[in-house]
């Protein structure tokens, strides 16, 4: 049996709870709202160019369509921290090459690059997303990363996933509430020499099946994106 205390305090939670629970969720989406102006997703579009055996120096006419989304934290004005997920194509060419050795092994390669990466960057220019502020920085960023390749050609047994050490520069600018943009350039180095299937193999004789096993190869990954900052969110 209730008593009177009882029986009111449940219909009275009852009563009300519908009002509680619209309460609590203004509550949290309060604090959402204060960390959410921190919070950017985006998207680029650009190319990853690659160095290694086969284009032992940067070549511009190598460039390879690639795209990338991504997750930027920015908890205060100097720092941000990006998950991002980036795929595309790097591939080069003996033929466009004038040394002669080259001229003469006459291989090329073409292979398909998907990664995952988590970076800080820091922002020269204490970067904020409010009107009124600064609202363009160049920055730096570096972290750690791992890949997946999937070469058109193996010739041998060799693990096609590695550990990457992405790092480079950028620029980013808002252009107009929420909307940003930015253009970066950034290095990747790998712990492979088989990127583009020429690795330091020491059992092969045949020198134009052989790279070079003291240099690991590298990619790089230019890109043009737009993100999009989560601002006030508000309660009925």
């Amino acid at each position: 049996m209730l008593t009177p205390l009882k029986y009111y305090s449940k219909h009275l939670n009852i009563k009300y709870l519908p009002a509680i629970m619209l309460a609590g969720i203004c509550f949290f989406l309060t604090i959402a709202q204060v960390r959410a102006q921190r919070v950017e997703i985006g998207a680029g579009i650009g190319g990853f160019n690659y160095r290694g055996d086969i284009s032992p120096t940067f070549r511009f006419r190598f460039f390879k369509p690639a795209g990338s989304l991504f997750f930027r934290y920015n908890p205060n004005q100097a720092l941000s921290l990006r998950a991002e997920v980036a795929g595309g194509f790097i591939g080069a060419d003996d033929k466009q090459s004038d040394d002669p050795f080259q001229q003469a092994r006459n291989m090329s390669f073409r292979t398909t690059i998907f990664e995952g990466s988590a970076v800080a960057e820091y922002n020269f220019l204490n970067y904020q997303d409010r009107r009124f502020a600064v609202n363009w920085s160049p920055y730096v960023f570096g972290g750690l990363g791992f890949n997946k390749f999937n070469p058109n050609i193996q010739t041998s047994s060799y693990k096609t996933s590695c550990l990457v050490l992405p790092y480079g520069v950028g620029i980013k600018y808002q252009i107009r509430r929420p909307w940003n943009i930015g253009l970066e350039y950034g290095t990747r180095k790998t712990f492979t020499d088989y990127l583009d299937n020429l690795g330091g193999d020491p059992t092969s004789t045949d020198k134009f099946q052989q790279g070079d096993p003291s240099v690991k190869d590298t990619y790089f990954y230019v890109r043009l994106s737009v993100t999009y900052t989560f601002y006030k969110i508000f309660c009925p």
